[in-house]
């Protein structure tokens, strides 16, 4: 699934190219897709809407669009999905589920092959009421987010640590690739209680995901899977991973076999040595 560092690598990439734009159409083929409103007003108010500004809050990237109160065009990738930005002319891929026609020639492409993503359309307060848009925690990349931060929301938790990095409610943007690499970076076991961390391991591991998420970013995200930019292009941080999709083969810092458990329903990863 897109994390936090690929999600804002498209929405970095889409702001040099739509904001100012305006949708002239919407074709949608996949009106399950959409969770709220109801396709055929999603389709409707779409058309003849200038995007205003292209934004990203955890895994969701936000396109606040022109008129009716500062509605936001919702769009999370899901497990397989991309968002990218073509000209009009590029041929059309399979699995394509939404094209929003631009005013320069240009197309806004959803393609989703699992269609585990989601697609809203309305003011941020109406989504959020409507349970459709979750509330999340803080963004880990905030200057606000500071180690002491990130101390007092693991604090008395009981959950594993990787479990409550997982939890959007804890941390916004975090998936399996970057909590595996954060918790290797800080030398701390991912299925230790989040709760048993001091103030000392705590500012590790805040200074890891930072490390690691801006790492990510610089380097386009991460393409393990189906991940592609708003170009269409993978990222390269794949090609930087410590411990993600290593299972079974050596520590890069010690030489020892990496272990992998299950927690939060995931595979997890980590070194029996290095993390402690």
């Amino acid at each position: 699934m897109p994390e936090l560092p690929e999600v804002e690598t498209v929405a970095a990439q889409l702001r040099s190219r739509v904001v100012g734009r305006t949708i002239l159409a919407c074709r949608l083929w996949t009106p399950g897709m959409v969770r709220h409103p109801s396709p055929d007003a999603f389709v409707l108010r779409l058309a003849g809407r200038r995007i205003e500004a292209v934004t990203r809050r955890g895994k969701y990237l936000l396109h606040r669009l022109s008129g009716c109160g500062g509605e936001l065009l919702v769009v999370h990738l899901g497990m397989t999905g991309t968002w990218t930005c073509v000209p009009a002319e590029a041929p059309e891929p399979g699995h394509l589920h939404l094209v929003l026609e631009l005013d320069d020639g240009c197309q806004l492409r959803y393609r989703d092959t699992r269609r585990f993503g989601r697609l809203l359309l309305g003011a941020e307060a109406d989504l959020l009421a409507a349970g459709v848009l979750p509330r999340l925690g803080p963004e880990p990349l905030d200057p606000a987010f500071t180690p002491e931060a990130l101390h007092r929301l693991l604090r008395g938790r009981r959950a594993p640590l990787k479990a409550l990095l997982l939890d959007q409610r804890v941390v916004a943007g975090l998936g399996n690739i970057y909590a595996d690499e954060a918790c290797f970076r800080a030398g701390l076991r991912p299925d230790r209680p989040g709760g048993s961390l001091s103030r000392r391991s705590a500012a590790r591991l805040h200074d890891a995901l930072r490390e690691v998420l801006l790492e990510a970013i610089a380097n386009g995200g991460s393409s393990v899977d189906d991940y592609r930019d708003a170009r269409g292009e993978p990222g390269r941080q794949q090609e930087r991973l410590l411990v993600y999709g290593r299972a079974g083969r050596p520590c890069l810092r010690c030489g020892r076999r990496l272990a992998v458990i299950r927690l939060a329903g995931r595979s997890t990863v980590f070194c029996r040595r290095c993390q402690r």
